[in-house]
């Protein structure tokens, strides 16, 4: 679809909150603990969530150029697609589907689990029942129709801000613990790497800015001016509660709770009833990233698969004709998600998740100059500072794949070994298209 066929009805203001509701998931209340850990120290962990918000920010305004250069639906696989050509787009698409989606999903699923039982005093071995139970009843209601999904998705954007306006504002003003310079003595390998990819899960979620651009009004003033206003609101948001959870716990209370951090915060400053309301308020934010992510996903998997890309592309492709939802598509990237939490932990996943991403980020925000090169007088939203903000994008992309491939290479393993597959898949795909052609 054109930009001349989309209605223009998203402002400046409604772009805003869709960046800010698309961004703010599960990250800044699970990943905490993990960033101190990782960077052994209270400043150096405030830096990390700084440097991810500005890689996030250099990322997201680089992409908007692509997508309004590019304003077809199906994201950074088509984006891959239409610039490198079909086997790059391909292996987007399955890395996507097979990896990064389930991982995603599975990775959010053990999140809420943990935070079931951390919030009713249950056994932990309740939490990946808890969490299967969770992805499978969500599949099933975006299955039933997707304004159910987008009912789910309108109240949990509200529920999310709770918790960090509450956590923010009164443990800023409350806590007495040192904030800076505290080294953490749990710290057993300091990676300044590994603690900025940890802030990353928290920041993704930016790549739906870009699908933005053909509803926007007047795109080349609005989506920038979106972008940079709703990834700051949302770093301030992200270093605001850190301050205030190691105002409140100290850095090894942040570390010994884990997971459990915020809502152990919560309750130190509202109490046992305030502190439920907002671990309530927190698992409500889980839940609506969640349902986000399976609303949108196996889109992906259903655009590859009416391309004929993926095996097994005529059952992919049915569409429910009761409820007109992707009903193999969703029920493909869940089953995947619900092996991967069986076999790994959340934070495994998470980390695969940002590393098989980024591996194609990277190649994305490097599209922008192979697109002003052919067309450098085309009448679209521009990048800030070119070629300054594309080239940060594109070293924090092959910063975190270098890192991650040296700091924790078994995280990554899953993801090559999907590319290499994908490799002789496509081959096959492709040489199945030709044989028809030649029959034909």
């Amino acid at each position: 679809m054109g930009d001349d066929q989309l209605k223009k009805t998203i402002g400046f203001w409604v772009g805003t909150s869709i960046v800010v509701g698309t961004v703010i998931g599960s990250g800044i209340f699970m990943k905490p603990g993990d960033v101190l850990e990782l960077s052994g120290n209270s400043t150096m962990a405030l830096l990390a969530w700084l440097i991810g918000g500005l890689i996030t920010l250099a990322s997201g305004l680089t992409i908007a150029e692509v997508s309004t250069r590019i304003p077809k639906t199906g994201g950074l696989y088509v984006y891959l697609e239409e610039v490198y050509g079909k086997v790059w787009g391909f292996l987007c698409g399955w890395v996507q589907t097979l990896v990064y989606g389930p991982a995603v999903m599975g990775a959010l699923s053990l999140y809420f689990g943990l935070l079931v039982v951390g919030l009713f005093n249950i056994s932990t071995d309740y939490t990946l029942f808890i969490g299967i139970l969770t992805i499978v009843f969500l599949a099933g209601m975006n299955l039933l129709g997707t304004k159910y999904g987008g009912m789910i998705q309108a109240l949990s954007t509200v529920g999310k801000l709770i918790p960090i306006i509450f956590i923010a504002v009164f443990g800023i003003a409350q806590g007495e613990m040192p904030v800076f310079d505290i080294d953490s003595e749990s710290s057993m390998k300091i990676s300044m790497a590994g603690a900025i990819l940890a802030t990353l899960w928290a920041y993704d979620g930016w790549m739906n800015v870009g699908f933005m651009a053909g509803e926007m009004k007047n795109p080349q003033k609005n989506l920038p001016r979106a972008i940079i206003t709703g990834i700051l609101v949302v770093m301030v948001a992200y270093l605001a509660v850190n301050l205030a959870m190691l105002h409140v716990l100290g850095a090894e209370g942040i570390i010994s709770n884990g997971t459990n951090a915020a809502n152990v915060a919560a309750t130190l400053l509202f109490g046992e009833l305030g502190g439920k309301l907002i671990a309530i308020g927190i698992l409500v934010s889980i839940f609506g990233c969640l349902n986000g992510k399976l609303l949108t996903f196996p889109r992906i998997t259903l655009a590859m698969a009416d391309n004929k890309m993926m095996p097994g592309h005529k059952q992919i492709s049915k569409i429910s004709p009761k409820f007109k939802t992707p009903i193999n598509a969703t029920i493909l990237q869940v089953v995947i998600a619900i092996i991967m939490m069986v076999v790994t932990n959340p934070d495994k996943l998470t980390n695969m998740a940002i590393f098989s991403v980024f591996s194609f980020y990277g190649l994305a925000f490097f599209a922008v100059f192979i697109l002003r090169k052919k067309d450098p007088d085309a009448k679209t939203y521009k990048v800030p500072f070119y070629p300054l903000v594309p080239i940060i994008a594109i070293a924090g992309a092959v910063y975190i794949v270098v890192s991650t491939l040296i700091d924790t290479p078994l995280d990554a393993l899953y993801s090559v070994i999907i590319v290499i597959v994908g490799m002789p898949v496509y081959w096959l795909l492709t040489k199945n298209e030709r044989n028809e052609k030649q029959s034909n």
